[in-house]
C-alpha cells in the first residue's frame, strides 16, 4: 500500500524558500536501514519519519547520510502535515518522542512554535583548519554537543561565506554554524549552517542550530525575543524565544507536495 509521503517548505512564508523537508508518515516503527535509504533517494537535508503511540507521535530525523539527534525544520514540518492531514485537530499541540527527548509544536495564528532543548555553547580554543576552511579569522569559536559556533565579524562575511567543504568535513562536529550581528532591519542575527560530514554541505534553514544562536546572542543583546535570518541562497527566519534550559522557535510552512511512497 505504500507510505503517505509529503514535503513541506519550513521557515518560510513562501515557496521554494526556507527548508524543505520530507515527512513520511507510518503505521509503526520502522527498520533504520530502510529509513536512511529512503532519506538517501529523496536528498532532502532531513527527512522525517513519524507515527503514532498511545500518546503523541514517535518522530526520527535522517539526512541522506546518517540520522540525528535534533532537528527543528522537519519537526515544525511534520507538526504542519498532521494538522493538515486531520490527524491532529487544529489548534491541539502536538507531543513527539524523539531522541532529544519531548519536544511540543503548537499554533499561533499563521506561526508554529516548537518548543525544544536549549543547546548553548562554551568556549573553546582556536580550532586547527577551521580558519583556514571559512577564509576568515573569527571573533567568537565555541562548542555544544553538537556543532562548532563561529561568530564572524560582519554579516556579509556570513552571507558571502565559501567555505572549502572537505576541511569543513575533517572538523570534529555534526556542523559549523557562522554567525554575526544583522545588518538588515528587524533581524538581530544572521547565520548560515554547514555540516558536510553528515551529508548537508549546506542546510537552508536550520533550527536545530538556533537552540544554540538564540542562548548566544540573547545574552550579547540582552533580549529573550530575537528574529534571526539564515542567509542561505534560499533564505529563511526564525523567531527565538528563551525560556530557561528550552527555546521557542517560531517558524511558518508552506505545502510543496503530497504523494506515496511505493517502497
Amino acid at each position: 500500500m505504500g507510505h503517505e509521503l509529503h514535503v513541506v517548505d519550513a521557515f518560510t512564508g513562501f515557496p521554494f524558500r526556507g527548508n524543505p523537508a520530507a515527512v513520511c508518515i507510518l503505521d509503526g516503527p520502522a527498520d533504520p536501514g530502510w529509513m536512511q535509504q529512503v532519506a538517501a533517494e529523496l536528498k532532502h537535508s532531513e527527512t522525517a519519519f513519524v507515527h503514532p503511540r498511545t500518546s503523541g507521535w514517535n518522530l526520527r530525523w535522517f539526512t541522506p547520510a546518517q540520522e540525528v539527534e535534533l532537528c527543528g525544520h522537519a519537526t515544525l514540518a511534520t507538526a504542519f502535515v498532521l494538522w493538515k492531514t486531520g490527524r491532529v485537530q487544529q489548534g491541539s499541540p502536538v507531543s513527539f518522542e524523539t531522541l532529544s527527548g519531548i519536544l511540543v509544536a503548537r499554533q499561533d495564528g499563521a506561526w508554529i512554535n516548537l518548543d525544544f532543548p536549549a543547546e548553548p555553547a562554551h568556549a573553546i580554543p582556536p580550532v586547527a583548519g577551521l580558519e583556514q576552511a571559512l577564509g576568515t579569522v573569527p571573533v567568537f569559536t565555541g562548542k555544544n554537543r553538537f556543532d562548532l559556533l563561529v561568530e564572524l565579524p560582519t554579516a556579509s562575511d556570513v552571507c558571502d561565506c565559501e567555505p572549502d567543504m572537505a576541511a569543513l568535513a575533517a572538523l570534529p562536529a555534526r556542523g559549523i554554524m557562522v554567525t554575526a550581528t544583522s545588518d538588515l532591519p528587524d533581524v538581530d542575527f544572521v547565520s548560515r549552517f554547514f555540516a558536510p560530514s553528515a551529508g548537508v554541505p549546506e542546510d537552508p534553514v536550520t533550527g536545530s542550530a538556533h537552540c544554540c544562536l538564540g542562548p548566544y546572542w540573547g545574552a550579547k543583546l540582552g533580549k529573550t525575543e530575537l528574529a534571526g535570518f539564515q542567509c542561505s541562497a534560499r533564505g529563511g527566519s526564525v523567531k527565538v524565544t528563551l525560556a530557561g534550559d528550552r527555546v521557542i522557535l517560531g517558524g511558518h510552512a508552506v505545502d510543496i507536495f503530497s504523494g506515496l511512497l511505493h517502497v
